[in-house]
């Protein structure tokens, strides 16, 4: 089928520009590092990295792909089964990809990712080659309208040799206007970014970019294959009232304003729950500043609950995707997406004050945080944007199930086995079973009321055996642990297939 972009691509110059996805492909050359848009599976591009998986199965070569976080399986997938990735960095959630990542056969580097686009454009990596890039349209002056994402897309942009744009009809041009591209110089010449509320538009709404460094325009009608998000349970309804009890007591101790301060969530199921319990919350007039937008925010500005939503991504489900098209009249008079340095940058964080909540995979009784590693080795998916807010947020909540793989995992353990966020960083804990906050408390206060509030009932009293038995051994120390039993748990788990003794 052929796809007319020609009503998108505003100069005729450039129309002379349109081939198709294989004839792009051509021109990345093995060892390139590539740029893709994207940020978790939106706004990615798919036409030509499905064309350079199908050249690499016929003439096997590798690439680095950078990212702005996870892309979908038409980049991911298909470039790691064609064992054409090299390295990969800054976030993933492809199932393929992970297991290439742990098994040796991809380097893979986890980031912060507010600071990837600084980091391009300082060199740290290396030249960049080919940025490939999702538009809704070009513009007359060859500046690229984004999609549904907007990610690293304008420093992969400024930075590389060569631009390929996929211009995907899939796309309503109703995206047109609903970003805000800022792209900041560097040290030494570095201003103040000039943003001082979620709702403020410092940018352009395209990212510029000199015609010249387009090389290819094509044709794309693959839409965004985003990702299901888990039915919202038992235990993410009682984590949402734990947090509306804990916001309300906070509006009644006058440490925050009735309407809060603006949100941040991170991505996944349990976070998506959380924010979409808020829509039934007693709190309006509320502020978005984060990172992906998905459901529960849908929820929240159709609640009439929302001023402004402002993130890098959208990241609904399937079924909110058709929702957000079915509705983008009325949601682009709310959402404003930025580049992910923007979105997620932690001197804006704590400029506007924002409440953090994202998601651990396990915390320990003393307030370190695993995002990231699958019993201290697998890697999951990445850090993502959790730790540029969990420093420098107004709040730091980190919520998760108080037990995981039907109870045989405590998400509580006597220390983690990866620590992505380490106690200084870390504020208030929430699972089913209640809200820690451990402000303004000590390591071994800190252990007693995360014990107390957060673990599962299976497991408080093995929690607070180890804890008493730490206390004793080293003569009541500061942070007390034992050093042959702190990971005991996590090796139970590998040997038994369950943590409890």
């Amino acid at each position: 089928m052929v796809i007319d972009i020609k009503d998108r691509v505003k100069s005729a110059a450039l129309q002379g520009k349109i081939v198709t996805a294989y004839e792009a492909a051509l021109l990345i050359n093995p060892n390139d590092k590539v740029g893709i848009s994207g940020f978790t599976p939106s706004g990615y591009a798919k036409a030509v990295p499905l064309a350079l998986a199908e050249r690499m199965e016929k003439e096997p070569f590798k690439i680095d792909l950078w990212t702005g976080a996870s892309v979908g399986d038409e980049a991911d997938g298909a470039l790691t089964r064609a064992n054409g990735i090299h390295r990969r960095f800054p976030y993933q959630t492809n199932g393929d990809t992970r297991k290439a990542l742990n098994s040796g056969k991809m380097n893979y580097i986890d980031m912060h990712l507010s600071t990837m686009a600084q980091n391009v454009r300082y060199g740290f990596f290396g030249d960049l080659d080919v940025a490939i890039i999702e538009a809704a349209q070009i513009n007359e002056d060859g500046s690229i309208v984004p999609t549904t994402s907007v990610g690293n897309s304008p420093t992969f942009v400024s930075q590389a040799k060569k631009v390929i744009v996929e211009v995907n009809v899939s796309q309503p041009l109703s995206l047109v206007g609903m970003h805000d591209i800022y792209e900041p110089l560097d040290p030494p010449h570095r201003k103040p970014i000039p943003l001082e509320t979620p709702g403020d538009r410092i940018g352009t709404d395209a990212i510029p970019c000199d015609p010249e460094k387009i090389v290819a325009i094509v044709p794309c009608d693959i839409p965004d294959t985003t990702r299901p998000l888990a039915p919202i349970d038992d235990d993410a309804k009682a984590m949402s009232q734990h947090l509306i009890k804990f916001f309300e007591q906070e509006i009644a101790e006058g440490r925050l304003p009735e309407n809060l301060l603006p949100l941040q969530s991170g991505v996944g199921s349990v976070a998506n729950a959380v924010i979409s319990g808020l829509a039934k919350g007693p709190f309006t007039d509320l502020s978005i500043y984060t990172e992906v937008i998905q459901d529960g925010m849908f929820d929240l500005i159709d609640a009439g609950k929302v001023t402004v939503c402002s993130g890098t991504a959208l990241s609904p489900s399937p079924d909110g995707l058709k929702r957000f098209y079915a509705n983008i009249d009325e949601y682009r008079k709310k959402i404003i997406l930025r580049p992910q340095e923007i979105s997620n940058n932690p001197g804006i964080a704590r400029r506007i004050g924002v409440i953090a909540m994202n998601t651990a995979i396990e915390f320990d009784i003393f307030g370190n945080v695993n995002s990231t590693h699958i019993m201290g080795s697998k890697m999951m998916n990445g850090v993502g944007g959790s730790g540029d807010f969990a420093r420098s947020a107004y709040l730091t909540i980190f919520c998760t199930n108080s037990v995981a793989k039907n109870g045989d995992i405590s998400s509580i353990v006597p220390y983690v086995s990866h620590v992505d966020h380490p106690e200084h960083d870390t504020m208030i804990f929430c699972t089913e079973q209640g809200v820690a906050d451990c402000r303004g408390l000590s390591p071994v206060e800190r252990a007693r009321l995360i014990i107390e509030k957060c673990a599962h009932p299976d497991y408080k009293p093995m929690l607070t055996e180890y804890l008493e038995k730490a206390l004793e051994a080293t003569k009541n120390a500061h942070t007390p642990m034992l050093l042959d039993e702190a990971l005991s748990w996590h090796k139970r788990f590998t040997e038994t297939g369950s943590m409890k003794k």
